[in-house]
């Protein structure tokens, strides 16, 4: 019992999988999906030679199927001349249209055949296949051959033998000398020849994107290690620097007697600058080590700022002797977690140059929720004095216009005509607001 479950079950699949091919093999020689042949790669200078060998194939066999159509199966001029331009109809499908081609081709071919009429007295032709359609139809298989699988060039290549065959069973013309066994040897050799030349396109295909997805894998390792790099050296140098200030700034205190308050306040705030700047840092190296770095795992320890931490900005931005005002207007709702963390980098970004070019300026921060996004605004009143030169590298622009830029938004910068400085950005958002009614904007010194 055992025994015979298994064997109808292997032949229930057996019979499954014949299904499925057969229905598979219906779609690929029943369809009139376009399928263009493609010009060759190289050389660039006969790249377009295949479309013009197919048409002047298509003439010579033309012409010579008028001939054999209408005068050697005496088929007259007229019926002749439709089936001859069928076949050339057919050449010139294939370029596009292989499928229906070959199903024009052999209607055209066993029409003709099935039409012909030869006296038996006469000189003996070849029948079914005369030679003009047989070395049109063989191209149109060829053509065939090389853009579909091989199973429906095969079925195809069967077809162009079997229903000939057929025919001849069925039909006696008169006088004539098969032209069956023939048709098999070109038609099979045609085939196998599209099906090699299929397969080494399909295996040359392959290995193009295998050296591809080679070459990203490359890039990508030596990215990652180039990152890894960059870890080390700011984790051994920049880490190092920003904990022994803030080892100092707590020991400074200690080593004056009696300091006065506003030198302990500098210094604590020395302290927390630096270890929000190590905050940042770890996040940072955190970000650089992994392999997804957009993934919020890789740092999983440092929570992203948001705009709920722009007090803290604006505390050290006052402490560092500017003036800071807050403006608000329009509907405050929660933002996308980009649009608010660009936010806040960008604030970050401005406060920093203001302090740096700008020492002792009065600074305004407005922040205007619209309906489709979110507006930023900064600007300073310009420096009192001369500005210390400024280490920076002079990226921070361009990482702000990134910022905005990756979020589809925009950003402009440039001078005020009070002769301070305005950063200007607009961030969309994804999810319009449940409300649209704005609200006076509220000023906090």
């Amino acid at each position: 019992m055992e025994g015979d479950g298994r064997r109808r079950g292997d032949s229930e699949r057996f019979d499954g999988a014949v299904t499925a091919g057969l229905r598979g093999l219906r779609k690929e020689l029943w369809t009139v999906a376009p399928m263009p042949l493609p010009p060759l790669w190289r050389p660039r200078l006969i790249r377009w030679l295949p479309h013009v060998v197919i048409v002047w194939i298509a003439l010579g066999t033309t012409l010579g199927n008028l001939d054999q159509l209408s005068a050697r199966y005496r088929l007259g001029y007229t019926v002749g001349s439709f089936l001859s331009l069928g076949q050339a109809a057919a050449l010139l499908l294939v370029l596009v249209r292989p499928v229906p081609a070959w199903w024009l081709s052999l209607g055209a071919n066993m029409t003709a055949a099935a039409l012909t009429m030869m006296p038996t007295d006469q000189e003996r032709e070849p029948w079914p296949w005369g030679p003009p359609s047989l070395v049109a139809h063989a191209t149109v298989l060829l053509l065939l051959t090389l853009r579909v699988p091989p199973r429906a060039a095969w079925a195809a290549c069967a077809l162009s033998v079997g229903v000939p065959g057929l025919l001849q069973q069925t039909i006696n013309p008169g006088g004539y000398d098969t032209t069956v066994p023939l048709s098999a040897v070109v038609f099979g050799a045609v085939t196998l020849i599209g099906t090699l030349l299929r397969g080494r396109r399909e295996a040359r295909s392959r290995l193009v994107e295998q050296e591809t997805l080679t070459a990203e894998e490359r890039a990508r390792r030596t990215l990652l290690e180039e990152r890894s790099r960059i870890a080390r050296e700011l984790h051994d140098v920049v880490a190092h620097h920003m904990s022994v200030i803030s080892i100092q700034a707590q020991v400074a205190p200690h080593l004056v007697k009696d300091p006065p308050d506003e030198l302990r306040e500098n210094l604590a705030g020395i302290r927390a600058n630096a270890l929000e700047a190590l905050t940042e840092l770890r996040r940072v190296l955190g970000v650089l080590r992994s392999e997804n770095p957009d993934e919020p795992e890789a740092a999983p320890h440092a929570p992203l700022p948001t705009l709920e931490r722009l007090g803290g900005l604006v505390d050290n931005a006052r402490a560092a002797g500017l003036t800071v005002h807050r403006e608000s207007a329009g509907e405050p709702r929660p933002l996308p977690p980009g649009v608010d963390l660009s936010a806040y980098r960008i604030v970050q970004e401005a406060l920093s140059n203001a302090i740096r070019h700008a020492p002792g300026s009065t600074v305004r921060i407005g922040l205007t929720y619209t309906r489709g996004g979110l507006s930023v605004r900064v600007t300073d009143s310009g420096a009192r004095g001369a500005a210390p030169p400024s280490p920076g590298a002079g990226h921070g622009l361009l990482g702000m216009r990134e910022r905005a830029a990756m979020l589809g938004g925009d950003l402009v910068t440039g001078p005020t005509p009070e002769g301070g400085y305005e950063v200007s950005a607009f961030l969309p958002t994804d999810a319009p607001p449940t409300t649209a009614q704005p609200t006076h904007g509220e000023t906090t010194p």
